[in-house]
């Protein structure tokens, strides 16, 4: 596995090592050693998976502490463009965001940690999203911020394809206004 920084702090790419045969594949998606060495503490509690048709964008999430999550993204089938928010207010990066695209060809992952915002837009005709939470789903603590935000301008790489957006997403308050506890 290789660690890429983002310039975001704890934000990270991790890219696997695929070892190609003629039977296929395999590569390892997790291991908690390989990333404690590299200074990086994470203990996931609940896997989660998620697909969505091309156009969807499900976003941007998070939870407040004490129940916030750090969240390691990977796409099984499919490419998303993935976008983390930083709402750490002490942060060098607080307010602005980083997108990276994830795909099931290179097995890339994303690494978000407390105190962002997540969200992903769907770039093929399906895509399945699994993903590794170190923290249980609390509905009594998530919140979410417009993915549509003016301020944060964030282009979902949809070019010319109607977004598929929930009616819960599109509710969801501008940063300014959104509520946070990081």
């Amino acid at each position: 596995m290789k660690i890429i920084e983002t310039g975001f702090k704890g934000l990270i790419i991790i890219k696997p090592t695929i070892h190609h045969d003629s039977r296929g594949y395999f590569f390892e998606s997790f291991n908690q050693s390989v990333l404690k060495n590299a200074g990086i503490i994470f203990n996931p509690v609940q896997d989660n998976e998620s697909k969505s048709s091309k156009g969807v964008i499900r976003g941007l999430h998070y939870q407040l502490n004490p129940f916030a999550q750090a969240k390691l993204i990977r796409v099984a089938e499919g490419r998303i463009f993935d976008v983390a928010l930083d709402l750490r207010k002490d942060s060098l990066t607080y307010g602005k965001w980083f997108g990276t695209e994830l795909d099931s060809e290179t097995k890339d992952q994303f690494l978000i940690p407390k105190g962002f915002a997540h969200g992903f837009s769907v770039l093929s005709d399906t895509a399945v999203i699994q993903y590794k939470c170190d923290n249980v789903y609390s509905p009594q603590n998530e919140r979410g911020i417009a993915l549509n935000d003016p301020a944060l301008d964030i282009n979902w790489k949809l070019g010319p394809v109607i977004p598929v957006i929930s009616e819960k997403d599109l509710k969801l308050p501008l940063m300014k206004d959104a509520e946070t506890n990081f």
